[in-house]
């Protein structure tokens, strides 16, 4: 008989057939590989998006860095403007004493020459008159300077004008509740009160 009907000898070759076949090994060796890109191909993504995520936490860092010092430079601006504003009033207060003060020296001059004559003559006429050139130069120098003195007798008292010190009968029904004498002036500095007139109301 020259058949091999042993079963033995079939399983032999089919372990040598798979052992001997390349095309049976490549296709087992790509599909490990395949798994193995696969996997690879999943870590680089997550790795990218871990990537991602890190880059726009480190976006919101320097955006608040950036944040922050504007902030410190704008208040450092305001902190020099403050400082700045303050220095210029107060250097703006002293040069308008320091006007005044210019405008009131020649009225000073007057009156020293006007001391030193009282000694040289016994005349008081014209005394008297210098005194009142002098005055009436001051009043104009300081009307010029937006000073403007109130008008009060015989007006209707008035508290946001007036500071009453003492009532008197009045002389006429007509005065009752009025100004009927003025004991110390009021003053009005470019419309607003500097000096509140001392006054007597009729009762």
């Amino acid at each position: 008989m020259t058949e091999n009907n042993n079963p033995q000898e079939d399983m032999t070759w089919g372990s040598s057939d798979y052992t001997d076949n390349p095309e049976k090994r490549k296709t087992d060796t790509f599909a490990d590989e395949l798994s193995e890109t696969e996997l690879s191909g999943a870590e680089t993504e997550a790795a990218d998006s871990f990537k991602t995520e890190l880059s726009a936490e480190e976006k919101l860092k320097l955006e608040l860095a950036e944040l922050k010092d504007k902030y410190i430079r704008l208040y450092a601006d305001f902190e020099n403007f403050r400082r700045r504003t303050a220095k210029e009033r107060l250097e703006l207060l002293g040069t308008a004493n320091a006007d005044l003060m210019k405008t009131i020296l020649p009225i000073v001059d007057d009156f020293e020459r006007a001391t030193q004559s009282f000694d040289a003559t016994t005349e008081v006429q014209p005394l008297k008159e210098g005194v009142a050139l002098i005055h009436n130069k001051l009043y104009k120098t300081l009307e010029a300077k937006g000073l403007k003195a109130m008008k009060t007798v015989g007006l209707p008292f008035d508290a946001e004008l007036h500071e009453s010190i003492a009532q008197y009968p009045a002389p006429s029904e007509e005065l009752k509740g009025k100004v009927v004498d003025e004991v110390e002036k009021g003053y009005f500095l470019n419309d607003k009160v500097i000096r509140y007139a001392k006054v007597v109301v009729g009762a």
